[in-house]
């Protein structure tokens, strides 16, 4: 039985985008979106579907990261 390299390689490139960069920018999202945003949740639906190309994952994050923290408000009481 032979294996093509080619079909080898391409299970290996969806293996590794399914198990590896779709959790980690998922994860990134959230943890950007939750300082910069005000809706994590959305931010973060949209970083796990932008994942499963992870060039555009890796922009999404990029723009993320450089977009200004919100401000915290302190309440004084």
């Amino acid at each position: 039985m032979n294996i093509s390299a080619t079909l080898l390689g391409g299970f290996l490139a969806l293996v590794f985008i399914v198990i590896v960069c779709i959790p980690f920018f998922t994860w990134i999202s959230y943890r950007l979106g939750k300082r910069k945003t005000t809706t994590p949740v959305i931010v973060t639906v949209i970083g796990g579907l932008l994942a499963i190309i992870p060039i555009f994952g890796l922009i999404y994050i990029a723009v993320l990261a450089l977009k200004n923290d919100l401000e915290v408000k302190h309440s004084s009481v």
